[in-house]
């Protein structure tokens, strides 16, 4: 199946400015070289899905996993469902290249055990954004 990637009605879609999610594809951009902004996408069948973001040429998709406060087991589901769609959207998108997760780094605790070593070996990448600037995520020994 491929999906048409449209145009956003506006530049950030629902990220209002100073968002969290705002800031973070701000600085995913800044750290990838090239803008990342949210963009709708349209299935065959008309119906549509919305990448949280995808760069100008296409290639770089995103998920965003951005939650704050205290941590909840249920965020791992949400990460591992951000995954599944990242990898749907690589194989739909015929110009994507490169699936990226981007999480807060109170969601680095979901990524525990198998779930970072998965993402890694179906080459997805993690990047973590501190706040202020987005790092790679380091890979536990």
């Amino acid at each position: 199946m491929h999906l048409t990637v449209l145009d956003a009605p506006t530049e950030w879609s629902r990220f209002t400015e100073g968002s969290i999610e705002r800031r973070m594809l701000l600085a995913l951009g800044e750290r990838l070289g090239t803008p990342i902004r949210p963009k709708p996408l349209m299935l065959p069948d008309g119906n549509r899905v919305e990448v949280e973001g995808i760069d100008t040429a296409g290639r770089v998709l995103v998920q965003l996993v951005c939650n704050q406060g205290a941590y909840k087991p249920a965020y791992r589901n949400k990460v591992m469902a951000d995954m599944f769609k990242l990898l749907w959207l690589r194989d739909s998108v015929p110009t994507a290249e490169r699936a990226v997760l981007l999480v807060t780094e109170l969601i680095v605790q979901a990524l525990g055990g198998w779930v970072a070593l998965a993402a890694a070996d179906l080459g997805i990448e993690i990047y973590v954004f501190d706040g202020s600037k987005v790092a790679a995520l380091r890979r536990r020994t």
